[in-house]
């Protein structure tokens, strides 16, 4: 198909489908900077509200450690950035409060963000973490 005859004959033509997503094509400085703010506002309120509930709550906090880190790369806090938003959303592919279900699209979410970009979450984030999930699961 020629430039001529798509519907948007500015895009690259050398773009695959099916071919593997380049993180840095996603990271658009908006879309980070949105994210940033979805997570600073909602972050800990729903972490302590869940911490004690959710298996996944030290990789989320990790994830957060990792962010406030200023030697991780930015195209691993963009897209840390973007679990920690869905983490916090109030609107889910399958709402929170359903018993049960309420946060596996969320573990999906996390478990998924782990083999993108899980090398980035060093010994320092994850001890963090631990810690942090022990003192909120004790305020429960």
């Amino acid at each position: 198909m020629s430039g001529r005859e798509k519907a948007s004959p500015n895009v690259s033509g050398n773009f695959d489908p099916h071919g593997p997503l380049d993180p840095s094509r996603a990271l658009v400085p908006h879309v980070v900077r949105l994210n940033e703010q979805r997570v600073a506002r909602g972050f800990w309120p729903k972490i302590r509200k869940v911490a004690a509930r959710v298996p996944f709550a030290a990789d989320a906090l990790a994830a957060w450690y990792a962010v406030q880190d200023p030697e991780t790369p930015a195209a691993a806090k963009g897209m840390m950035l973007a679990a920690l938003a869905y983490f916090v959303l109030p609107t889910d592919f399958i709402p929170d409060f359903i018993a049960g279900l309420g946060y596996t699209d969320d573990a999906a979410v996390f478990a998924t963000l782990l083999g993108l970009v899980g090398r980035n979450l060093k010994p320092r984030h994850r001890a963090a973490a631990r810690a942090a999930v022990e003192r909120l699961r004790d305020e429960a």
